[in-house]
């Protein structure tokens, strides 16, 4: 039974974990030989290439993520904002080791978007152009039926992917059997190119190609892009169905097909430009160009609601404004919609085809933002490992091999930001400052309001002193800390009158995943009728608070939902260039931000009816 859920799983995984690193094979190969920083198809580096693919595949994919990355997990899941979450820095003193760790990992956050963005343009646009390889007359349909494809993956986004998704496990299979048969086909005539199996032959293509050869390494890379998925998605599969996914088919499927590929290249001559399609025979084209189109819809879907979850993480974990976030499935709470990163991705990725018009001039821009997330990886793994202690005599020699691997991919990727690379540096670095933005004007925000904040004992005296006029009910004041909210204090002040039942509550997001039901409530009474209630969620769960609050009676406070007033501050902020702070350009962002975001009421899923607003100034 086990076995059967292991498998189960495993075929799940082929198309949500290997969508991207699948698809690569359709351009990885053609950019080395015939793409804009190709080297000679020399028999000597047709192999010298082929043993780079190899070994990238054994030493990326193999050995630092499955056999190692995997093992830094956060109760089950991992992606970067989970492994920054293990070192705990949210609260960390700004300068220090854990705040820097933290910008780091925001950044490496960051250039996913850029992944996520360029993913589905050079994955269809690849797989449209085999019509081209079948006939040159539909060179000039590429493009536009790119962009209808494209725009199909974007608007099927709101129905969530809980039918479509039951299809891309066996989609994949028949994809990576296909790969292998291909790969088989190309090797029949020239079995010999299996040599390339030896290192030998990529260390002499370096010593043979120099600059070269070290220039080639930014399309070599592309057979790994994808990677980072296997540790971002680890807790949707956990990591045995992942590992054995990978050995069992993937990377057998991968190489067979890199080395069919090269097979065709050394026997093809002048007549080869497309190796993958051009591996296949004549009446396969057409059937390959769909089979193609629909794993690379496949891989492209994986990577835009990959974006949708980093982004739910980031909101959570208030590193991004409040947006809506639409649960698509009422099983799986891991599927979600975000309109505005949807529609901001669709955008982005027409205008890189449009921009680029073919898969091997958006190569160039490929690469940069992976190899950048890859050192932020090892980079954050090796202090994940200091701190808990795992095996020192290997943690250092383990970093310095990934990073020597890692920084010299990325140094022949950076040989390609001014032929499009800057794409992907550009959109993380908006991104980044945005993020950056918040997290610092949240601080600023919460610092100015709390001048006018009073403890939550002083509350306690100034009822008990000055009793205010009572109305039956329960109403609660959402607060960001332990102190009694300033608008709370400025209505008492003003209106006398306060409900039978005050309950100060506070929605946190912790370090962890996921917070069980039952560690989900905390309270405790501060006087007579006033209360004080934490929930707590994780920052991979979606907040809702009048669902949490029917579970108050377990802290013995009865809580009749249907008799609750909410009540909300609702700031209007001023930007001031008189305040220390941030500057005043990022002032006024963060005000727009702060005023684009999506309501608390909405966000946290209270009942507009029983919700009361009040105002207040803030200069920030």
């Amino acid at each position: 039974m086990q076995d059967r859920k292991t498998l189960s799983l495993s075929v799940a995984a082929l198309g949500v974990v290997y969508g991207d690193i699948g698809t690569s094979p359709i351009y990885a190969l053609r950019e080395c030989f015939f793409g804009e920083h190709r080297i000679e198809a020399t028999p000597d580096n047709v192999l010298g290439v082929l043993s780079l693919i190899t070994w990238a595949l054994i030493l990326v994919v193999t050995l630092k993520y499955l056999a190692i990355v995997l093992r830094a997990d956060n109760k089950g899941e991992g992606g970067t904002i989970a492994l920054v979450a293990l070192l705990n820095p949210w609260r960390a003193r700004r300068g220090s080791q854990r705040y820097l760790l933290m910008l780091l990992g925001l950044f490496g956050a960051a250039l996913l978007y850029g992944d996520g963005a360029i993913t589905p343009a050079i994955s269809v646009l690849s797989a449209v152009e085999g019509l081209s390889v079948a006939t040159p007359a539909f060179q000039r349909f590429v493009v536009p039926i790119t962009l209808v494809i494209i725009v199909g993956i974007f608007l099927m986004q709101k129905r969530g992917t809980g039918g479509l998704g039951a299809l891309f496990g066996p989609g994949m299979t028949i994809w990576f059997l296909v790969l292998a048969a291909l790969g088989v086909h190309g090797m029949v005539g020239n079995p010999e190119v299996l040599v390339a199996l030896s290192p030998g032959y990529a260390v002499d293509f370096f010593l043979r190609n120099g600059m070269a050869g070290f220039i080639v390494l930014s399309s070599v890379f592309l057979v790994v892009t994808g990677a980072e998925a296997l540790y971002a998605d680890m807790g949707h599969f956990g990591r045995s169905p992942i590992r054995r996914a990978w050995l069992f088919l993937v990377l057998p499927a991968l190489l067979l097909n890199y080395f069919g590929q090269g097979a065709l290249i050394l026997d093809g001559g002048d007549g080869i430009h497309n190796p993958f399609y051009q591996l296949a025979p004549d009446w396969m084209t057409y059937p390959l160009v769909g089979l193609t189109t629909f794993a690379t819809i496949i891989a492209s879907q994986a990577m835009i609601t990959g974006a949708f979850s980093l982004t739910s993480q980031l909101v959570q974990l208030g590193q991004l404004p409040r947006m809506n976030i639409v649960q698509t499935s009422g099983d799986e709470q891991g599927q979600i919609y975000i309109p505005a990163v949807n529609w901001l991705l669709m955008l982005v990725c027409i205008g890189l085809v449009l921009a680029f018009r073919s898969s091997s001039n958006l190569a160039a821009a490929y690469g940069i933002a992976v190899s950048s997330t890859m050192v932020v990886t090892t980079i954050l793994a090796f202090f994940v490992a200091r701190r808990y202690d795992w095996r020192p005599g290997l943690v250092l020699p383990l970093t310095i091999l990934f990073l020597v691997i890692d920084l010299s991919f990325f140094s022949a990727n950076l040989l390609k930001v001014f032929a499009g690379g800057w794409v992907p540096l550009l959109m993380a670095a908006c991104i980044f400052t945005l993020m950056t933005t918040w997290s610092r004007g949240r601080k600023l925000f919460q610092s100015r309001i709390a001048e006018g904040e009073d403890s939550t004992e002083e509350l306690a005296r100034r009822v008990r002193e000055k009793p205010p006029h009572t109305i039956p009910g329960t109403g609660i004041y959402l607060t960001g800390g332990d102190h009694a909210p300033a608008y709370l204090l400025r209505h008492l002040e003003r209106n006398k009158v306060l409900h039978e039942r005050i309950v100060l509550l506070t929605v946190q997001t912790v370090d962890e995943p996921r917070v069980s039901a039952v560690e989900r409530l905390r309270g405790w009474g501060i006087a007579p009728g006033i209360y004080r209630l934490v929930i707590r969620y994780g920052f991979m769960q979606t907040p809702n608070v009048p669902v949490a609050l029917r579970f108050s009676e377990q802290l013995g406070l009865d809580i009749d939902i249907d008799n609750v007033t909410y009540f909300l501050g609702r700031a209007t902020l001023i930007p001031s260039d008189s305040l220390p702070g941030m500057a005043l350009w990022r002032d006024h962002l963060f005000a727009f931000l702060a005023h684009n975001a999506t309501r608390a009421t909405d966000f946290y899923g209270l009942p507009p009816e029983d919700v009361v607003e009040l105002g207040f100034h803030v200069e920030i």
